[in-house]
């Protein structure tokens, strides 16, 4: 689930025309674009905000429910009332130990703490599930009720469902914006920086889009790369952009759930045996799930996804859902010339120059292209 940014970042101004390699300053950062067109960054692609994808379309949004944050649900109220009615009264019985105290004396300050403790780890354990439940219920009904904005690239257009809106926008794809927001600040414990990605377009007087925070620069391109790779069909599953630790078989459904935690724990063991990792940390391994109530969250993410993939498909428009079924092969849309040209360049000028930015290889490319001006 993405973050929330601190403070508000400014708007992006479509109403002027940009293009990928543009940036515009503000007093404490700058918003870098990055389309249109919808060059290639040559960064590794990573969605984890992206939902359902098949051979038609993408949806980008609030992406598949994640077992952690199960883990933290249910872990944190547990490992919190477990270490106030466990740990304190050790901690303590260890204080009188250093201390030269008798065993009689030890004993019965454990008894003592304990007697005092237990009472409070229920409450707050009690109280934490009861919060984060909450929580988790705010974003779980959130998820189904939001219509994720769904990239076709047999069409090669966007759908934008507008908060409040009754009728679904269509955008094509090559005049979409794409844009990387940096802004820092000087607080009291130092340079406090923020990123964010964002992709919208400007319809009339009102600004349509869709943003996010990142944690970093590259990480908020790397978002977009995920976006781009797939409608240039050069991604097609989830697996290369949302499993960086490859927990997922070719069997596997493209989620993560029970089927992730049985390929960490065989992979583990693998890398015990292999030398790769000692036992101590096979040992946390085993604590850190004992801790989070084992495979517990992984069922319940199961259960989430089943249960939202059976009220998506429900809130759809009809127009939308027309829209996503796929066309025959003859009728899928191109990219422009113009595209595949500037394209190439900015292959041709990355391999010759890794090290630059794409940024600047991006501006580079629009210098070679002055004609392309005509599109504003």
């Amino acid at each position: 689930m993405p973050i929330k940014i601190d403070r508000p970042m400014p708007p992006p101004h479509l109403n002027q025309f940009r293009k990928a390699g543009d940036i515009e300053p503000f007093p404490n950062g700058r918003i870098t674009y990055l389309a249109p067109l919808p060059l290639p960054t040559a960064l590794p692609p990573h969605g984890p905000h992206i939902g359902d994808l098949n051979e038609v379309y993408m949806d980008f949004g609030l992406g598949s429910p994640q077992v952690f944050s199960w883990q933290v649900v249910l872990g944190l109220p547990f490992s919190g009332a477990f270490s106030i009615a466990f740990l304190t009264p050790l901690f303590v019985g260890f204080m009188f130990f250093v201390f030269g105290m008798g065993w009689d004396d030890i004993t019965h300050a454990i008894e003592g703490v304990f007697n005092e403790a237990y009472g409070i780890a229920l409450i707050t354990g009690v109280s934490a599930l009861a919060i984060l439940l909450c929580t988790w219920h705010h974003y779980h009904n959130k998820r189904a009720a939001i219509i994720p904005t769904r990239f076709n690239r047999q069409r090669r257009e966007v759908c934008f469902m507008p908060e409040d809106a009754t009728e679904p926008l269509f955008v094509p794809w090559e005049s979409l914006s794409a844009w990387v927001i940096e802004a820092q600040g000087a607080t009291q414990y130092g340079i406090h920086r923020q990123y964010g990605m964002g992709i919208g377009f400007q319809h009339g007087e009102t600004l349509t889009s869709v943003e996010f925070p990142c944690f970093g620069l590259s990480l908020a391109i790397s978002h977009w790369e995920a976006i781009r790779g797939y409608m240039e069909y050069e991604i097609h599953d989830l697996k290369s952009i949302q499993d960086p630790q490859d927990l997922q078989g070719p069997d596997d459904p493209p989620h993560e759930g029970l089927h992730t935690f049985r390929n960490a724990r065989a992979r583990m063991h693998q890398q015990i045996r292999d030398g790769q990792r000692g036992r101590v940390s096979g040992f946390f391994w085993y604590l850190y799930h004992v801790m989070t109530l084992w495979t517990i969250p992984n069922h319940l993410t199961e259960w989430e996804i089943r249960r939202l993939q059976q009220l998506g498909p429900q809130a759809m428009p009809e127009v939308m859902r027309q829209w996503s079924e796929p066309l025959p092969k003859e009728q899928w849309a191109q990219p422009s010339e113009e595209l595949t040209r500037m394209s190439e360049q900015v292959r041709q000028l990355h391999k010759r120059q890794p090290r630059r930015p794409i940024t600047e290889i991006f501006a580079e490319v629009q210098r070679l292209n002055p004609t392309d001006k005509r599109r504003a």
